[in-house]
């Protein structure tokens, strides 16, 4: 099968796109990054042939073409099931799904209030009162998760569930959300998991006059 290209967005900015880069790293799928940059009239409707939504990220395999972040990790589970992207336990796995779920789905608030940025550190940032109940429910997953399957990655290693929250972590990170010691750890090895270094180089590497875009990530 040729080679898989993944189109992506802004490191920096662009959290679905990183989802859907660690779900690629995780599979093993060999793949290149295809960026462009929706800020450009010319990229903006090039993404918009690439998928109605503008969204990113859009993986290319062969004759495949998948745009949305849980159907990538659906797709890449399937053609690389010895990946283990999802938990082998049932239950475990339909916890994994459930959680990733309400990740893809939700957390509206929190997503306008904190977008990711991975060059801004903020010492104090008053999260305004409609993202606070999204910031306690990630809360509340984490401790679940890492209470029940003993950590140090939400299902004890690395599943579809660490790259969907992977984005929350360095949002938490960028505005110093107060976490306990148990949760910043988690946050620890998230972003020192070396697929997350490598996201973060490049983040680091983009000019600055990349701007933050109005479309949600």
């Amino acid at each position: 099968m040729a080679k898989a290209t993944l189109t992506i967005s802004s490191k920096n900015y662009s959290s679905w796109s990183l989802r859907g880069w660690l779900l690629c790293k995780m599979s093993g799928l060999d793949f290149d990054e295809a960026p462009v940059d929706p800020s450009d009239a010319e990229m903006r409707q090039e993404l918009l042939l690439l998928s109605p939504t503008v969204r990113v990220p859009r993986l290319t395999h062969g004759k495949v073409q998948v745009w949305d972040t849980l159907a990538i990790a659906e797709y890449l589970n399937e053609a690389f099931p010895d990946a283990g992207l999802y938990p082998k336990d049932v239950a475990r796995r339909a916890h994994c799904r459930a959680i990733s779920g309400e990740m893809h789905s939700g957390f509206y608030n929190l997503r306008s209030a904190l977008p990711m940025n991975l060059k801004a550190r903020q010492e104090r940032f008053k999260i305004f009162s409609g993202a606070r109940p999204d910031v306690e429910r990630v809360k509340t997953i984490w401790h679940d998760c890492l209470d029940t399957y003993d950590g140090p990655f939400l299902f004890g290693r690395p599943t579809v569930a660490d790259a969907m929250y992977a984005p929350v972590c360095t949002r938490f990170r960028t505005y110093a959300v107060t976490l306990d010691d148990r949760l910043e750890a988690y946050i620890d090895t998230v972003l020192d998991w070396a697929p997350m270094q490598d996201w973060i180089s490049g983040a680091l590497a983009e000019p600055e006059e990349i701007e933050e875009l109005e479309v949600e990530f």
